[in-house]
């Protein structure tokens, strides 16, 4: 019988030891979310079958994240973590040579396969659901473009940041998503030398 001075757990709330795990069991529900993004895509994954697959009840990751959609943004939030270093590839340097960092340091995260995966699962959900996009925007625009523009102080800093990486992502997308020919498969330091120019010009030019 339970004790009435005990308060009653509510549903789908962790127990002290599960409070006690609450790390290691956030980092299994976020791992399980972005191998089902990757691999399902944002409209045909669910929050039951995220926890299924960290080995959770559905109400904990109710508990830990939200909705789907806060799911999957904490999710990418995590993967997107290595390209939110390309703002000190701004300010590292001088910036008569911010293309060719900038064009160095993201392709060099897409040319690595351990941070390529949950990058690919990113972009193909975002292009496939509104919702995945709106999430995407609003990280990259608070969390990238805005403190790359903020690091240039120059007119028309945000827009010459848009530009820049619209080069970035038209790049990465016909190279790492569709794979077009002779793109996919053209050396890195190849692409690194015609596309540097034009991020410069985008950032720099007056």
């Amino acid at each position: 019988m339970t004790d009435a001075a005990t308060p009653r757990r509510g549903r789908g709330r962790p127990s002290r030891t599960q409070s006690e795990a609450a790390p290691a069991t956030r980092d299994r529900i976020l791992e399980a979310a972005r191998e089902e993004f990757s691999e399902c895509g944002y409209e045909k994954t669910s929050v039951r079958g995220i926890a299924k697959a960290a080995g959770v009840d559905s109400a904990l990751v109710h508990h830990y994240f939200g909705t789907k959609e806060q799911v999957f943004e904490a999710a990418i939030e995590v993967a997107f973590a290595p390209a939110l270093a390309a703002p000190a590839a701004v300010e590292d340097g001088p910036l008569d040579g911010v293309g060719e960092r900038l064009t160095r340091f993201l392709l060099g995260i897409w040319e690595n396969p351990t941070t390529r995966a949950p990058l690919l699962a990113i972009v193909r959900s975002a292009v496939n659901n509104e919702t995945a996009a709106a999430v995407f925007r609003r990280l990259v625009a608070a969390q990238l473009l805005r403190r790359i523009a903020g690091r240039l102080d120059l007119p028309d800093a945000e827009l010459r940041a848009e530009l820049a990486a619209a080069q970035l992502v038209g790049v990465a997308m016909l190279r790492y998503v569709i794979k077009i020919e002779p793109l996919a498969s053209a050396d890195v330091e190849r692409i690194v030398e015609r596309v540097a120019p034009v991020v410069q010009g985008h950032l720099t030019a007056p």
